[in-house]
């Protein structure tokens, strides 16, 4: 089985900074990550709203927004197979709600529609330090994308003097 570096980010839509980060050595799942990523995340700024993809979709991770002090958590529903059936759990039901037959221009579309800043962050990182990995082992794989991920802040912090 081929193994690879799985790399998990919270970053802030309008600066690109990378606020927390979790490494990983795939294939795995990231949705484990999700509560220590909004958890870090949120002990560096205060954020009102969470987005998300639909890979983050279930009712434990929507509590764990609100309880770390989201206001909301913007996560489209993935439905797993389940066909047409109306979602059971209380915030799945609300995100149906809120997506479902709206207009395009409509709130919820437009302030989901900013989560591709965070494919933006993954592109910049990837051509301004690389898209390869030069580490052999998991430990070193995992240091030099953490490395990345500071190396990545600093220059917009740079970036942000001039």
């Amino acid at each position: 089985m081929r193994r690879f570096t799985l790399l998990a980010v919270a970053c802030h839509t309008k600066s690109h900074l990378i606020a927390a980060a979790e490494v990983a050595v795939g294939p795995t799942n990231e949705s484990p990550f999700f509560g220590d990523l909004v958890g870090e995340a949120g002990q560096h700024a205060l954020w009102d709203r969470l987005l998300a993809d639909a890979a983050y979709d279930a009712e434990a991770h929507h509590q764990t927004a609100r309880f770390f002090g989201r206001r909301s958590a913007v996560i489209p529903l993935n439905r797993r197979g389940a066909g047409r059936k109306w979602p059971r759990t209380k915030y799945r039901r609300q995100m149906v709600r809120r997506f479902r037959r709206k207009p395009k221009g409509s709130r919820h579309r437009r302030v989901y529609g900013q989560r591709w800043q965070a494919e933006s962050v993954f592109s910049r990182n990837k051509r301004l330090l690389g898209a390869a990995l030069r580490s052999r082992s998991d430990e070193s794989r995992e240091r030099e994308c953490l490395l990345r991920v500071l190396a990545h802040n600093l220059m917009l912090l740079a970036a942000a003097e001039n």
